[in-house]
């Protein structure tokens, strides 16, 4: 049952505002019936309450210890992160199939009942009318597993407020290289670009915010904006409705692409992914245009700007002096990173990207590279092959370093007891082993080899073989019909008998 003022609400839109039952309908989400029955509805006088019996949901018993398992989880995801009841419907139906005999609203209805403590009233915004091809951007929050780690991070989403189509790419956190490389990206993958994108005022993008409303803006972004023709239009300060579309998105793309929280091996392939799942969601008919949304963004598409024939490189640059272990810090000093003892108190050039932390040398090559790491805590990234072939080349001079310091217990513990040549012979093979695979699988082989009181190299190999590389299963070889198959031998010993006495031995 509504209340009154929804009621009232109907009422005013159609003899007031002159809406008709239909338009009434869309824009309220309300059943035409409810809305018409409203409309001539003449008493108003009271109705007696009546006594409300408890609401049990009976036909969904077989699914409950699902639905309270997925809530329960929910506990522990952000609160823009949780399950809606439509999201656990398409749950239920993807788990259950043709089994699952139990409508939306029952759903609905029960899921309401267990988490009622947590919905909020909703917000009524004026809708506004855009023109095609306009696209607005923002920033959300989500948690996601990347190789089994958990990730307190960023998606981007653009949204096409005359279509309502959007697009969303997630990140590990939100700075000027993800900004650019998720724009990018997006941009590429739908062949052009919008031709006027609203922002916030995010430090990014803008560095004073005028008393007259003017900007300024970043070089950086600057050089963006030029790179790809675009205007950019910035809301009020602390007025993020005024992007109200992509503000709705945010919440979209949050319960219906990262509900449950995602698992995937690789960021850049979950978001390749991420634009094909936009391209089927808009598929769907538009919320108020009697279309789909790929009908309308035709229009969208169709006012976008040309993309440029030169590609824009997202990263960014820095020089950084590194220490005296070969090492340097960015991002206020939280994060530390490896170089190679041979760059031990020398400057380097760095290129920062969305993903990565590739250092160059003074002719551009590359030296290593890491992931990149974010958060306000302190984090250090260690690429160990140019330490360890360093060290293999001078084991004399091991303990002597302080890189000696920073080797894992096992690795010192298994080269204690070596002399000056083996050690460099087994430093060459855990560089090895770690170009293989990874410092942690061959540290991981050392431990073993500790174990087993292994301390040659050829254990280390076979043992690192056993422990991480896949063993190639190959199928029986079955020869053709045409080739004849050889008879079983069968030895005659008697024969083997005569020739011993022949030669004066006696056969057993």
């Amino acid at each position: 049952m509504l209340s009154m003022t929804q009621i009232k609400d109907i009422r005013k839109m159609y003899f007031e505002e002159g809406k008709n039952i239909n338009q009434i309908a869309r824009e309220t989400g309300y059943d035409r019936k409810t809305v018409k029955k409203y409309l001539d509805k003449d008493d108003w006088n009271k109705d007696q309450s009546k006594v409300r019996e408890k609401t049990t949901f009976p036909k969904l018993d077989p699914y409950k210890p699902d639905i309270d398992a997925w809530l329960s989880e929910d506990k522990r995801t952000r609160r823009k992160q949780r399950h809606t009841a439509k999201r656990i419907y398409e749950r239920l139906l993807e788990k259950y199939k043709d089994d699952f005999g139990c409508s939306y609203r029952t759903v609905a209805g029960y899921v309401a009942v267990k988490k009622k403590e947590i919905f909020g009233k909703n917000k009524g915004f004026l809708p506004l009318e855009h023109i095609p091809g306009e696209a607005q951007v923002d920033f959300g929050d989500a948690d996601f597993y990347e190789k089994g780690k958990l990730y307190s991070g960023k998606y981007l989403n653009l949204s096409f407020p005359y279509s309502n189509k959007g697009y969303i790419q997630v990140f590990k956190g939100e700075n000027q290289e993800c900004l650019f490389e998720g724009l990018k990206t997006i941009f590429e993958h739908i062949g052009g670009v919008p031709p006027r994108i609203w922002f916030d005022n995010a430090s990014t993008m803008v560095t004073k915010v005028m008393k007259n409303g003017e900007r300024t803006l970043t070089d950086d972004f600057l050089r963006f904006m030029e790179h790809y023709r675009f205007e950019a239009a910035f809301c009020n300060v602390g007025a993020g409705h005024e992007k109200g579309n992509v503000e709705n998105k945010v919440g979209y793309h949050r319960r219906n692409m990262l509900v449950p929280v995602p698992r995937f091996e690789s960021i850049s392939k979950f978001n390749k992914e991420l634009l094909l799942q936009c391209e089927e969601d808009a598929k769907r008919e538009h919320y108020r245009k009697e279309r789909t949304i790929e009908e309308l963004y035709k229009d969208d598409a169709a006012s976008l700007l040309e993309l440029p024939r030169v590609a824009f490189d997202t990263s960014k640059y820095i020089n950084v002096k590194t220490n005296g272990y070969g090492k340097f810090l960015i991002n206020n000093g939280l994060h530390e990173y490896s170089v190679a003892p041979k760059y031990a108190n020398t400057y380097v050039l760095v290129r920062l990207t969305a993903f990565e932390v590739i250092v160059l040398d003074e002719n551009y090559r590359e030296i290593v590279r890491h992931d990149r790491l974010y958060g306000d805590h302190k984090q250090q990234s260690m690429q160990w092959l140019p330490y360890l072939n360093q060290l293999a080349r001078c084991p004399g001079a091991l303990k002597y370093t302080g890189i000696y310091q920073m080797l894992p217990q096992p690795v010192k513990e298994y080269l204690e007891d070596l002399s000056k040549q083996d050690k460099g012979k087994v430093l060459k093979a855990i560089a090895n082993l770690t170009q293989k695979s990874s410092f942690e699988k061959a540290v991981e082989t050392v431990s073993t080899a500790l174990s087993y009181g292994a301390a040659d190299i050829d254990s280390l190999i076979n043992l690192h073989s056993r422990l991480h590389e896949k063993v190639l299963q190959l199928e029986p070889v079955r020869l053709p019909d045409h080739i004849p198959q050889l008879k079983r031998y069968e030895p005659n010993f008697m024969v083997y008998d005569e020739s011993l006495k022949k030669a004066g031995v006696d056969g057993c």
